[in-house]
């Protein structure tokens, strides 16, 4: 999938440095200069990441290295950059993904920090970890394990913790917490299973599964698990009903009276 989505990304540059001469210099050096997917990505996240100390040389070999030794790393990129064009309609290009969207930015940044974590240079990782929060605001322990078809939407106030899973093809919005419930030490952060969205401002708390396919409202604080192909919300969330869809994170319906069973009188306000 990468070599395609690679050959897209240079034909669309081309169309832009062709309507719009201004971003010429930003497309080449990002994308047509370049002669494959990693070697663009490590330059365009390394030049966001680097600081005065840590070049954005050194980054950029680093992402190298990761590509090498974390084999399927690549893979995981292309899957997130189709994952994003695919669910957000603001994204109507591969170019627009993988240069201005730094949800997606976040989650490469987390992919390198978690290569060096798993390599046990993990002052390293930290460093990736504390960088990405601020240039990106996104905050995620470099030993959480993360698959693919990933998607941060806006991105800003997400804060995921060391022992979390998420699992492949989910989609998060922004403010959303993957933490623990206090200072408790092993695993303490919460199981994401495949195809779930967790609206804008969810907080899910604790070692505890939210099952495939479920749905957790904006704003809702999840204290249990949450069984596969449910739809939860509110303060404690409860549930509410079932998506109309096995994939909510591919659907992203945030209206979360459209459902498959009737809802009570009560949560007919509450949305998302």
């Amino acid at each position: 999938m990468r070599h395609e989505i690679w050959q897209q990304l240079r034909t669309e540059a081309k169309e832009v440095v062709t309507r719009e001469p201004l971003l010429a210099s930003h497309v080449y050096s990002c994308i047509l200069n370049h002669e494959c997917l990693g070697s663009a990505l490590s330059f365009i996240v390394a030049n966001k990441l680097s600081d005065a100390v840590v070049s954005a040389f050194t980054i950029r070999e680093l992402f190298d290295q990761a590509f090498v030794e974390c084999d399927r790393m690549l893979t995981h990129v292309a899957h997130d950059i189709k994952a994003v064009k695919d669910r957000d309609p603001a994204a109507d290009t591969y170019l627009t993904v993988i240069l201005n969207l730094k949800g997606f930015h976040a989650i490469q940044a987390h992919r390198l920090a978690h290569c060096l974590w798993l390599q046990n240079r993990k002052e390293l990782a930290r460093f990736i970890q504390s960088r990405t929060s601020e240039v990106f605001g996104v905050d995620i322990h470099p030993a959480c394990k993360v698959g693919h078809g990933i998607m941060f939407d806006h991105a800003t106030g997400i804060v995921i913790g060391e022992t979390a899973v998420i699992e492949d093809n989910v989609s998060i919005l922004q403010s959303v917490t993957l933490g623990g419930t206090g200072n408790e030490k092993g695993d303490r952060h919460p199981k994401i299973r495949a195809g779930v969205l967790i609206g804008a401002g969810a907080k899910v708390l604790g070692n505890i599964e939210v099952g495939e396919g479920a749905r957790i409202g904006a704003g809702s604080v999840v204290l249990s698990a949450v069984p596969p192909h449910t739809t939860v919300v509110g303060v404690p969330a409860k549930i509410v009903g079932k998506p109309n869809c096995p994939c909510p994170a591919q659907s992203m319906n945030q209206n979360f009276l459209d459902v498959d069973e009737p809802q009570n009188e009560s949560h007919t306000s509450a949305m998302l």
